[in-house]
């Protein structure tokens, strides 16, 4: 195997219009059943993973896990999720195994309305799905000049071990935070897994015949894996945020049970952390179906002036950008300038797809008889 590249080659990939694959991916989901305003939603978020860069949560899952979901009936296309508390500035859904990349958004929208009238919104939801990149649907609220928090735990679904513990308990278990960064700079969106890298990067590279570098993965002994198919035979574990225990797991894994405890605990949706998880070998079990999700969203507005809030942010962020680096050639940055960057890129000039990929769509398009997107050149 090559080392891996985390951006793979796409720099040679053919180029699709934004809107052409926002298309396909919500007549994709509309053939499956979901109402049309909310396959659309659903397909703008998978999409954004393919927009600003992270290709390994953008439309290669459409038929290696959305797709599926159907297939399996672990999704309801037409789901419509119930509220069982209103408390004002906290809410909470049954999401009746909605579609999470419709699911998640809505939830932070439904946060951000509150949060508009209490100065706080919290919606919390069980019986969820995969929402795909988290930071798509914070930046919903980054967008209405709000900070927006998003998180999930993994359902049932057990991959990673607790620091010295022989049985996987957990899932990467992601975590979202966005805010505006003044009336200049791209929102600030810090998207992330607790797990040192996601487990989409790790298939990636198996997909691409790369090797991965230590510190992704574990074998049972704690002993480092680059083989990237390690994870998925099951005897290659995610490593924490932090690497070993001696240099932080603690870190990564105390954000994972964070983010259990606050985005499924309190909904009272699935947990990875169970007795069953001491059966078998130690490996991977569990599916991730009942994923609880966490949406919360602050509106500085409803208890400052706003143009204070976003002139302090401007400034924040714009020291920065303009603190000298060690290298000329890499100017410090933020999380989600590069990713706004990237997808300013994409919208103006097409969105990267590689040939393999494009195959998978035109597949899809020929089971379902659409029309598979083209590139910007055809």
């Amino acid at each position: 195997m090559t080392p891996a590249s985390p951006q793979g080659a796409e720099e040679s990939a053919p180029r699709v219009p934004y809107e052409d694959l926002v298309g396909f991916a919500a007549d994709v989901f509309a053939a499956r059943g979901v109402p049309t305003g909310r396959a659309r939603t659903a397909a703008e978020a998978l999409v954004y993973g393919d927009l600003a860069g992270m290709r390994s949560h953008g439309l290669t899952n459409l038929t290696r896990l959305y797709l599926p979901l159907f297939d399996d009936k672990r999704v309801e296309p037409d789901a419509e999720p119930e509220v069982l508390a209103d408390k004002g500035a906290s809410v909470l859904l049954d999401g009746k195994k909605g579609l999470g990349l419709w699911l998640a958004s809505e939830a932070i929208d439904l946060a951000a309305e509150r949060a508009a009238e209490y100065g706080i919104g919290l919606v919390s939801v069980r019986d969820a799905t995969h929402f795909g990149c988290a930071g798509h649907h914070t930046l919903r609220a980054a967008e209405r000049d709000m900070v927006g928090i998003l998180a999930s735990n993994c359902g049932g679904q057990r991959i990673a071990r607790p620091p010295g513990g022989k049985v996987a308990m957990l899932g990467t278990n992601p975590m979202s935070i966005a805010s505006p960064a003044g009336p200049d700079l791209p929102p600030y969106c810090l998207d992330m897994s607790t797990t040192a890298v996601p487990t989409g990067k790790i298939r990636q590279a198996a997909r691409a015949g790369q090797s991965i570098p230590e510190g992704w993965l574990t074998d049972a002994q704690g002993q480092p894996v680059t083989d990237p198919h390690a994870l998925d035979r099951g005897d290659g574990f995610p490593t924490w945020l932090g690497g070993r225990p001696e240099t932080g797991a603690y870190k990564g894994y105390g954000l994972a049970l964070l983010v259990e405890v606050l985005a499924a605990l309190v909904p009272g949706a699935g947990l990875g952390p169970a007795p069953e998880a001491y059966e078998g070998t130690g490996g991977p079990s569990g599916r991730d179906d009942d994923i609880g999700i966490l949406a919360i969203v602050v509106a500085p507005g409803a208890l400052r002036p706003v143009e204070g809030f976003l002139s302090q942010a401007g400034g924040l962020f714009q020291s920065l950008l303009d603190c000298p680096p060690i290298d000329p050639a890499q100017p410090v940055s933020y999380p989600g300038a590069r990713e706004a960057a990237t997808a300013a890129e994409a919208r103006s000039g097409g969105v990267p797809i590689t040939p393999a990929l494009h195959e998978e769509l035109r597949e899809v398009a020929e089971r379902w008889g659409l029309e598979v997107p083209v590139g910007v050149d055809a």
